[in-house]
């Protein structure tokens, strides 16, 4: 039922009321208020009040936020004193997707033994209903989004002089553009309104997706270009030249820009080398983790972290909130930004080392099944595999990845090596044993 980061799926089918209900009532039990949001897809409206009458029938009271971001809801549980949180977000799924994350009283996402606690009690049928005079309450509380604001302004100093090009993609990222607003940067913004539809483009930014911002930056003479998904958790960035910054790259500068020396990094078992490479430079160390925030998360709240995060463009700062927060991290590249001098030459001085690295997503009715299959030819083939997530191979000149994603009928495949050649040829061979399988299936 939940994957790598929360409950996910096609809406109708995976995401219904009546899942959303069980859920609320669920969480309900051992909650006495639950702060609940939802971000602008269109199918919103009916999960939250889903979730909420299941909440208030186990006898929670429910603090309705309204459309806000993820950040937003998971800040909020701690913020107005609640038990536990909900956002009803698809994150960067398409459109027709929705789905439920659950948030703990610190702000972090209800980790593994939480999500089975909640599974356990929706397969025993162990939910205790209130009693009908003991049903929860309901109230809205506006103007979240504004202290989140607020929060953000106080913890940067002004952006003088930086002038930023944002694409929202009609998601609920607006917090990102009112705290740089406020921090006195120039800001034009694209695809601002709300719209679950998401008509401007895919809600998963991309270099593909994001060609309007990727012109929209150098047009416009500015000096960055940042780009939210539906629910602004993630966060992406384009150069003052218009080029797409990848992922392991923003991961590598956000890391060496939080290390000092002996401090402790997190990130998941499909990340570059560069990664490592740059943190053990600054004296730092890596430690890695399953794909999902949710892993991430639960290792950076350890003694001696300073930071995680994904390539997909998650970001973690323990000592700030250990949700997946992109507002935070939108403020933090401005930062880097106006300290450090241009993008493009601080992702240059990452090295000259060519980390070659290839991703590819194949699509399959049964990822679990296809797994199996997979690992019984990878096993018949290498001695040496890395089970923590997925099956990842370490070979003399670079390493595999092969995992099912957590959120969707995929199969993530990721190679890389330092010569581009050797990276090609283990991308190849992994990706034709993929397809072989999928084909099979």
């Amino acid at each position: 039922m939940f994957g790598t980061s929360g409950i996910r799926g096609p809406v109708g089918r995976t995401v219904t009321a009546d899942l959303a209900l069980r859920i609320g009532r669920a969480v309900g039990c051992d909650s006495r208020t639950v702060v609940v949001g939802q971000d602008a897809r269109l199918s919103g409206d009916v999960l939250t009040d889903a979730v909420s009458a299941g909440l208030r029938e186990s006898g929670a009271d429910v603090i309705r936020l309204g459309v806000v971001s993820t950040p937003t809801v998971a800040r909020a549980v701690g913020w107005l004193g609640a038990d536990a949180g909900i956002a009803v977000t698809g994150s960067h799924n398409p459109a027709s997707d929705n789905g439920l994350k659950l948030w703990s009283s610190s702000g972090r996402a209800f980790d593994r033994a939480q999500t089975r606690e909640i599974v356990h009690r929706l397969n025993r049928g162990d939910i205790e209903r209130a009693d009908w005079d003991a049903f929860g309450d309901e109230r809205f509380t506006p103007g979240v989004s504004a202290r989140h604001v607020d929060h953000l302004v106080s913890a940067f100093d002004p952006f003088d002089d930086l002038t930023v090009a944002f694409d929202l993609g009609n998601g609920t990222g607006r917090v990102s553009v009112d705290a740089l607003h406020q921090l006195d940067a120039t800001v034009n913004t694209l695809d601002g309104q709300y719209d679950g539809r998401f008509p401007a483009r895919k809600s998963e930014p991309t270099a593909e997706t994001l060609s309007a911002l990727r012109q929209t930056v150098p047009a416009l003479g500015a000096d960055i270009g940042l780009a939210h998904d539906s629910d602004a958790d993630r966060l992406v960035a384009v150069d003052e030249t218009g080029t797409y910054v990848d992922g392991d790259s923003l991961l590598a500068l956000f890391a060496r820009d939080a290390v000092e020396p002996g401090d402790a990094v997190a990130v998941p078992v499909d990340t570059s080398l560069l990664v490592q490479d740059v943190v053990e430079d600054a004296g730092g160390s890596v430690a890695y983790t399953p794909v999902g925030d949710v892993n991430v998360a639960e290792a950076v709240a350890h003694p001696g972290f300073v930071f995680g995060g994904e390539q997909s463009g998650v970001w973690i700062w323990p000592d700030e909130t250990l949700a997946p927060d992109g507002h935070y991290a939108a403020l933090k590249l401005a930062e880097l930004v106006t300290r450090n001098g241009p993008l493009s030459e601080q992702v240059a001085s990452l090295g000259d080392t060519a980390y070659t690295t290839r991703r590819t997503s194949v699509e399959t009715e049964n990822a679990d099944h296809a797994m199996d299959r997979i690992a019984r030819d990878l096993y018949a083939t290498y001695d040496d595999i890395d089970a923590t997530d997925g099956l990842r191979v370490d070979t003399d000149d670079g390493w595999f990845l092969v995992r099912a994603s957590g959120t969707e009928p995929l199969i993530r495949v990721t190679a890389e090596a330092r010569d581009p050649d050797t990276a090609d040829e283990l991308f190849d061979e992994v990706c034709s044993l993929v397809e072989g399988v999928r084909i099979a299936a």
